[in-house]
């Protein structure tokens, strides 16, 4: 089942100003799922937050959704090509709160 993509692909695209460029990778072994995220470069400071909070609410709640499938979830994300992405004020200023995106998912 690759529920842990899907939602893996929701979040991020609700969070994104290009979601038609983000793309993810599922490769599973022994060690679980791995799930490998690509976005546009101008989106990477909203995946990743202040300080890397939004990245780690995404890992923890990829986590839950592996424990509800007996899986072990982990999650890479790529830094584009060029760098480290922008990270200005106005990128941060349009950042969903993990509250938000959850209230849409209405789980």
């Amino acid at each position: 089942m690759e529920r842990d993509r899907e939602f893996l692909e929701y979040v991020v695209k609700m969070l994104v100003d290009n979601p038609d460029n983000v793309k993810i990778n599922r490769v599973v072994d022994e060690m679980g799922v791995l799930l490998t995220l690509d976005v546009h470069p101008d989106d990477m400071g909203k995946i990743i937050g202040r300080s890397g909070n939004t990245a780690k609410a995404i890992r923890t709640l990829l986590r839950v959704v592996g424990m509800k499938n007996d899986a072990r979830v982990n999650l890479k994300i790529n830094e584009p090509a060029g760098g480290e992405g922008r990270r200005d004020a106005s990128s941060r200023d349009t950042t969903k709160s993990v509250d938000e995106v959850m209230e849409n998912l209405k789980l």
